[in-house]
């Protein structure tokens, strides 16, 4: 046999393997799988639901049944409590078996552990939900972290309450992570989303934005328009688990958006975009604002001092993985449109920015300076 033969088998038998693992692959992804979602009727949950039932899989529900009850009365619903120690508590999972489980409403390590424990034997993939707030405060100094930089610790590991302003929140996190990854060793993946966005975030953080500025008039926007920006829209958080899900992917991934570095400027022209009418934007300093420290401005942080890494964590691993981002101006609109037809009761919280007369009274004082 000629060695040109040779190598055209050769290359013909790798070609003819590599068209088979990618079937195999395109099978597994495609395979039909039985989902468990701890909670489900929340922000993540229910955008979890809707693409895991349009990609044809089984979904089963486990919460308290207290929350918006009216949603998805066509799957399976087990009702109990996160906490063990609380009613039935976690009971209704016990010997049953699913595929892949979604933790998005985990806080508390010592329900994680539990929750993680019982399911272990019984399941193929756990899906935890952390934050990007797992990493030390001290690391927002620095730009471009990744999922190796080092995490927050908390003073007393046993403490279940978030503390003032949340102080414990990332610590917690943390240790629901360590939790699921105790359980489940060779079975977990971590995902932290930094902040997330879009229809139906009960929040009003982001959402402040594009509702303040369709109400027009004088706008103070805090920072400068080539500040970092970085958010997730709940719909691509959900495609990213539900893809990781059924590939089967393992490991920690940061989710925060969108793939190439985007500034605060553009978030703004997105608003203004999707606005009735374009308002009349105020722009001023960190150092201008200083004066203001207890006045809040969501989502955006200062781009200097402490805050300066705080929007420019690396997501390069969760892209390689298949994470991809919608673009803010389809965000925008698509955010400013589910404010303007939902009813009040299914919007959340209060918006989070600065009250009208607060920001009369900012604006007015700079036009002063």
């Amino acid at each position: 046999m000629s060695t040109s033969r040779r190598e055209f088998l050769q290359v013909s038998a790798a070609t003819a393997a590599a068209a088979l693992l990618a079937k195999q692959s395109r099978a597994t992804s495609s395979a039909k799988l039985k989902l468990l979602i701890l909670g489900g009727t929340g922000f993540i949950g229910p955008a979890l639901v809707e693409l895991a039932q349009k990609n044809g899989h089984t979904v089963t529900l486990f919460n308290r049944g207290k929350t918006r009850t009216d949603l998805f009365p066509d799957i399976e619903k087990l009702q109990g409590d996160r906490d063990p120690k609380k009613g039935e508590g976690i009971k209704a999972l016990e010997g049953r078996k699913w595929d892949v489980v979604f933790d998005d409403c985990g806080y508390y390590p010592r329900h994680v552990k539990a929750s993680a424990e019982l399911m272990a034997p019984n399941v193929g993939h756990y899906i935890y939900v952390s934050s990007i707030s797992c990493y030390a405060e001290s690391t927002n100094k620095v730009e471009g972290g990744d999922e190796n930089t080092e995490l927050a610790k908390l003073a007393d590991p046993t403490v279940e309450t978030m503390g003032k302003a949340g102080e414990f929140y990332g610590g917690l996190k943390v240790l629901c992570e360590q939790a699921v990854q105790a359980a489940l060793p060779d079975k977990c993946t971590i995902v932290r989303p930094g902040y997330i966005v879009g229809p139906d975030d009960p929040t009003g953080r982001f959402t402040y934005w594009p509702v303040r500025i369709d109400q027009g008039g004088d706008v103070l926007v805090p920072g400068g328009k080539d500040d970092p920006l970085q958010v997730i829209d709940v719909r691509d958080l959900s495609a990213f688990m539900l893809l990781i899900g059924e590939k089967g992917t393992k490991g920690v991934f940061n989710a925060c958006g969108p793939e190439k570095r985007m500034s605060w400027g553009s978030v703004i022209d997105a608003c203004q975009k999707a606005a009735a009418k374009p308002a009349n934007l105020h722009w001023a300093t960190p150092t201008e604002l200083k004066a203001y420290a207890d006045v809040e401005f969501p989502i955006w942080a200062p781009y200097e001092g402490d805050s300066k890494g705080f929007h420019t964590w690396s997501n390069a691993r969760g892209v390689k993985a298949g994470m991809t981002f919608r673009p803010i101006d389809a965000i925008v609109k698509d955010t400013l449109a589910w404010w303007k037809s939902a009813p009040e009761a299914h919007r959340g919280k209060k918006l989070r920015g600065p009250e009208a007369a607060k920001e009369a009274e900012i604006l007015k004082a700079l036009k002063k300076a």
